[in-house]
């Protein structure tokens, strides 16, 4: 799984992704880890899956609203307005035969920066509804847009790395047609696709657990974490001296 994996980031102009054993479960990690820290911290905001946020609006009509309606209402539109920006570099980047990889995920990093920023000028946080407890949110609203963007945009041949109920669906799918028999070619195609897509699924997991456990500890900081994570896949997710 840490071999090389062939894919195209512009019209002309090929794109190794180095190691994408390595580099889908760290994006999964971040992603489990940016919407735990950001549901904790901003009161039951969900930065990546951002339509969950619906769901929490509609619970609150029932149970009474207790604040958070706003970033929950602007999170669809900033999570719109950052994959079309998103998409419109990364076009306009293969128009001009350039890749787009390092600078969209440092796009995420700066917007993660800006996430912790934010949450540090505003503490203490006491209301979600309260500006600073917005901007934070939209950031990290932004930022995981900018990771949602990439996963069909720059690493289109890996699994997707921030919402895991299709992985978990495919999995439960190959292993049970696994179980029931199969051809040999079937069976090496299931096989292979199984093991692409469970461990970004696990990674997910850790990584919700691991924002939940670090913000406790840290707090707000604790987000420096999958910044660090987007820096690594920068790094080794291109060959060495691949031009940006």
């Amino acid at each position: 799984m840490l071999g090389i994996l062939i894919m195209t980031d512009t019209a002309n102009v090929p794109m190794a992704i180095v190691r994408p054993g390595t580099v889908a479960p760290l994006l999964s990690f971040v992603a489990g880890y940016v919407d735990t820290v950001g549901f904790i911290a901003l009161f039951g905001l969900f930065t990546a899956h951002v339509t969950g946020n619906f769901v929490l609006i509609g619970a609150s009509f029932v149970h009474g609203a207790d604040g958070g309606v706003i970033a929950k209402l602007l999170a669809l539109p900033v999570f719109i307005v950052a994959v079309a920006l998103t998409t419109a570099f990364v076009r306009h980047r293969e128009r001009r035969q350039r890749r787009a990889l390092t600078p969209v995920l440092w796009a995420q990093i700066v917007l993660l920066g800006g996430f912790v920023i934010a949450a540090v000028l505003a503490a203490p946080i006491s209301a979600a509804d309260a500006p600073g407890a917005v901007l934070a949110g939209l950031l990290g609203v932004a930022a995981m847009g900018v990771q949602n963007a990439a996963s069909r945009l720059v690493f289109t041949t890996l699994s997707p790395t921030t919402v895991m109920t299709g992985n978990v669906t495919q999995v439960v799918i190959d292993s049970v047609d696994l179980l029931r028999g199969s051809t040999a070619d079937t069976r090496a195609s299931t096989q292979a696709r199984i093991r692409k897509m469970w461990p970004p699924v696990l990674a997910f997991a850790i990584g919700a657990a691991a924002g939940a456990v670090l913000y406790a500890l840290l707090g707000i900081a604790c987000l420096l974490v999958p910044m660090l994570a987007i820096a690594v896949v920068s790094r080794i997710a291109q060959p060495a001296g691949a031009t940006a």
